[in-house]
């Protein structure tokens, strides 16, 4: 069974109305702020929610790749990475500090815009066989990262990374909701 492009679609155009609407609503204050239950602040974590989408840019290649080997490969590769879990960790969160200083507010619209025109374009150019090519993952990377996924499940990844964290920001005063969010009831 083919992955529902539409739908795709529509959560990635969605996410890219709900972070426009948090950037374009947050305040400065709001921006610094510290989000709940995270280490950063509300822009750093922006950027961090950001970085999901881009992150999938770049492993959409590593999945094609790793696809034609072997899975004892793609299996390897994943165990490898979890041994690095720490030093991931570490550089997740100084990456998210020092983008969100770099590219401040507006760049960081910008570049999402980017990252999901990108990724739309991709997902109408990929063909069937390579949606459903995959391979293993860091499963201790990330809570959303699966052994074993496909790269239509890699499509759905970033956006349910996006909704997990936009939960734990503290904007406009307060936490906002998954339920504030523009389609989100």
């Amino acid at each position: 069974m083919g992955m529902d492009r539409d739908i795709v679609k529509d959560e990635l155009l969605e996410a890219q109305r709900s972070f426009h609407q948090l950037l374009d609503s947050a305040t400065v204050a709001d921006l610094r702020r510290s989000s709940n239950g995270t280490r950063w602040n509300n822009g750093q974590l922006l950027f961090h929610m950001y970085f999901g989408y881009l992150i999938v840019v770049r492993l959409r290649l590593l999945v094609l790749f790793f696809a034609r080997l072997p899975d004892a490969f793609s299996r390897g590769f994943a165990r490898t990475l979890d041994v690095a879990t720490g030093p991931f960790h570490v550089i997740n969160f100084v990456a998210s500090v020092a983008g969100s200083r770099v590219f401040g507010y507006l760049g960081l619209a910008n570049h999402f815009d980017r990252v999901i025109g990108s990724l739309l374009r991709h997902l109408e150019t990929e063909d069937e066989s390579d949606l459903a090519r995959g391979m293993h993952y860091p499963t201790s990377w990330d809570p959303y990262f699966r052994d074993y996924m496909t790269l239509a499940d890699l499509y759905r990844y970033p956006t349910q990374h996006f909704e997990h964290h936009s939960r734990q920001l503290s904007l406009n005063g307060g936490e906002f909701e998954r339920g504030d969010l523009p389609g989100h009831g």
